[in-house]
């Protein structure tokens, strides 16, 4: 979408995440808009994309879609490298399409040539990474959920039913 640098079949995660704005620059021949903080994707009345990736938004489907995250998974950590993946796994998102202006001495430090990379890590990112990851390798989320009493009844009252909850507790 919007021809973003990296944007692919293998570079993919649109979610709430931190980003290199606010700043405006040209890129691929228009002015863009970059944000700081955002909830970046499709809304009810707008679209907030401005080339950052959210590596936990693919990562955490790992157990929904594993044909796509792995390739995905895979893609950004060894395109990417060590800019984006560090001690604590990745880093909350980066922008390969956003450059530091080129009068900025020195470059800011979460520059890299693949663009801005966050320098956080943040745990309402890892954490989804963690639970998933662990999910996708032994189930272990979803049968401590569907062994919980009080979740099954919260679930039952608030209208949902089949899949899990039709089976015998």
């Amino acid at each position: 979408p919007m021809h973003w640098q990296a944007y692919g079949e293998n570079v993919w995660g649109l979610t709430a995440c931190d980003g290199p704005g606010p700043a405006r620059q040209r890129y691929d021949g228009a002015e863009r808009r970059f944000f700081k903080y955002a909830a970046r994707g499709v809304g009810l009345d707008r679209i907030i994309d401005d080339g950052t990736i959210a590596p936990t938004a693919a990562v955490s489907s790992l157990p929904f879609a594993p044909e796509i995250v792995l390739p995905a998974t895979l893609e950004m950590y060894h395109r990417f490298g060590a800019p984006l993946y560090s001690t604590y796994g990745f880093r909350d998102a980066f922008n390969p399409s956003f450059r530091s202006p080129p009068n900025s001495q020195p470059p800011a430090p979460e520059q890299s040539p693949a663009g801005w990379v966050d320098p956080d890590y943040l745990g309402i990112d890892q954490g989804p990474i963690v639970a998933m990851i662990e999910n996708y390798r032994s189930d272990l989320v979803w049968r401590v959920m569907r062994g919980n009493a009080y979740l099954r009844r919260g679930l039952e009252r608030a209208g949902f039913q089949g899949g899990w909850l039709g089976q015998p507790r």
